[in-house]
């Protein structure tokens, strides 16, 4: 989907930082439009010490059609520039599910607007941030996203708590509780964040880091500034650790999403290992990996794959890469006090035992996650010799490689 407007430098002064990624800087709406109330952008970045992809191709190269031509609305989303979006909906969402996923609407911007906006931001984005990348002022498109923090009918007076995870050393987490469909692991695997908290664990409130450290370094949480931090997040949600804990806990394993986040993440039984085989199979070229290869055990197993028909390739690469993409993602976990216990709701609810209170809640991946296709650079030193398409890119098999938001609205 595709909005007609365009923003322009006029715009500008309507959006505000509210964070970033590796990729993409995040923005608030600030203004008055009705249409964009309860919106943030996502902006595309690029790095400043590497070279960068060239731009993005029109039409699908033959072997992408070939890949995802069954999918009309993804390769149209080429020519508008919206491929991530329209990769989000029409694929990712068959898999993770339709309410988890959003994938926004595409809205243009101009040049100016993208300039500005960057040079509006500058003082509120972290140095080291400011050093590596700054906004790509070529995109043509950027990404309308709903804000999920926001409630229908609750629009003001929200506390937002942000909590991301993500594994770099050492810690009492283990990937395998969250993940494990049972109530009392993913409640153990939510403690273990707070008992060594690292950069795999930070929360936010209104956009202000009340737990972990703003640069992301593993040791950047100190002992002596635990309490302090967890009585600011008291003071924010209304709720005691314990009943935090169990909040969250409550709604991850009811929603079930994590379940429909680790089938996902199943989807490939052959990683990158095998997936290079069935990718020359697609390309009709000689296999460099064989060619490369003398052990006669190893030669009979890719042998295998490679006498695969190439419908069979093309499902084994497919889903390789949706697979891909569910190893990296973040998602977003909302709740909202519900005022009375016999109002009606739209949304899921948990009941919290500790208060005797019921949490509306929606959980979903707030952006489209980053769409895989086929390409020239494979992990592990395989190169193709076509740098202008995208890569195929293996992400090592990790649980834990999740983020979760979390944002509390109070009454």
């Amino acid at each position: 989907m595709e909005m007609d407007a365009v923003l322009q430098a006029g715009d500008a002064k309507d959006w505000a930082y509210k964070g970033e990624g590796a990729a993409n800087l995040i923005l608030s709406y600030t203004g008055s439009s009705p249409s964009m109330l309860g919106k943030v952008l996502r902006v595309k970045k690029i790095l400043k010490d590497k070279s960068q992809p060239a731009s993005n191709c029109m039409v699908f190269s033959s072997h992408e059609q070939l890949l995802w031509g069954h999918i009309p609305e993804l390769v149209e989303s080429v020519k508008q520039d919206c491929l991530n979006q329209a990769y989000a909906v029409h694929v990712m969402s068959q898999h993770l599910g339709a309410n988890h996923v959003d994938g926004g609407v595409c809205i243009g911007v101009s040049m100016d607007f993208l300039e500005l906006v960057e040079k509006n931001v500058l003082n509120s984005r972290p140095t080291w941030r400011v050093n590596a990348s700054s906004v790509d002022s070529t995109a043509n498109v950027a990404l309308l996203i709903a804000d999920h923090s926001l409630f229908s009918g609750n629009t003001k007076d929200s506390s937002c708590i942000a909590v991301e995870i993500k594994i770099s050393k050492t810690s009492d987490y283990n990937p395998l509780d969250l993940f494990s469909g049972s109530k009392e692991r993913i409640c153990m695997a939510i403690k273990a964040f707070f008992s060594t908290p690292q950069n795999n664990f930070r929360i936010f409130a209104n956009g202000s880091l009340v737990f972990g450290g703003m640069g992301g370094g593993a040791g950047s949480v100190h002992p002596d500034e635990r309490d302090k931090c967890l009585e600011d997040l008291s003071k924010v949600s209304g709720l005691e650790l314990s009943d935090f804990i169990e909040l969250l806990s409550e709604a991850i394993f009811k929603s079930g999403v994590l379940c429909k986040l680790l089938a996902t993440q199943k989807l490939d039984d052959h990683d990158i290992e095998g997936a290079i085989h069935l990718y020359y199979n697609i390309i009709s070229q000689p296999c460099l990996v064989c060619k490369n290869t003398t052990d006669a055990e190893l030669l009979w197993k890719y042998a295998l794959l490679h006498s695969l028909s190439l419908d069979k390739s093309l499902k084994i690469v497919r889903d390789f890469l949706i697979s891909a993409t569910a190893k990296d993602c973040s998602l977003m976990i909302s709740f909202r006090p519900r005022e009375s216990v016999i109002a009606e709701s739209e949304y899921d609810s948990v009941f919290l035992e500790s208060v005797k209170r019921i949490y509306d809640y929606k959980s979903l991946f707030p952006s489209p996650p980053q769409c895989w296709l086929i390409g020239p650079r494979l992990a592990g030193g395989l190169a193709i010799k076509d740098s202008s398409r995208v890569a195929l890119l293996a992400i090592p098999f990790c649980f834990y490689r999740v983020t979760l938001l979390m944002f509390i609205g109070q009454d």
